[in-house]
């Protein structure tokens, strides 16, 4: 059976962090399903078409990441896709609280999914979306926190 790992988020934007821990959990798994959730209850800062577009990119040499959008219940998602594996990547024990009792419910509706915890590197610890979204929004820039050749230059100062 093929060892299918789902790597849910938002990702928006992707960030370097993101693209380590696909990259650095590919040894472990024949395919990993980059999923951008669809959540009408947030407001996305950028369209869900411009993410899938550069998460695409970002793994465009990598055959074995697939990138698709989803709405519901990842475990739902994982069920369809006949994913067992749900990765996650933690920054700080703060991250490891919240992921363990999301992962401890997806087992609970899922008993057969388990969730994979990668360790984010050393410089990418203090990384997340919501403050490369707060350099963008102030005029500053992101580049070195987000994956090789995407351009946010556009959404400067949205």
């Amino acid at each position: 059976m093929e060892k299918i790992a789902l790597f849910p988020g938002s990702f928006d934007p992707i960030t370097r962090g993101h693209e380590s821990i696909v990259k650095r959990a590919l040894p472990l798994f024949d395919k990993i399903i980059v999923a951008i959730g669809v959540n009408d209850q947030k407001k996305s800062f950028f369209p869900l078409q411009q993410r899938l577009g550069w998460i695409n990119k970002v793994f465009r040499d990598f055959p074995e990441v697939e990138v698709i959008t989803y709405e519901g219940l990842t475990v739902d998602l994982c069920k369809k896709l006949n994913a067992m594996y749900i990765l996650r990547g933690l920054r700080t024990s703060a991250d490891f609280e919240f992921e363990r009792s999301i992962g401890q419910m997806n087992k609970k509706m899922l008993p057969g999914v388990e969730t994979v915890f990668f360790l984010t590197t050393p410089e990418y610890t203090a990384l997340n979306s919501y403050i490369v979204r707060d350099i963008i929004r102030n005029g500053g820039d992101a580049s070195p926190f987000i994956p090789e050749g995407i351009d946010l230059s556009a959404f400067n100062g949205q």
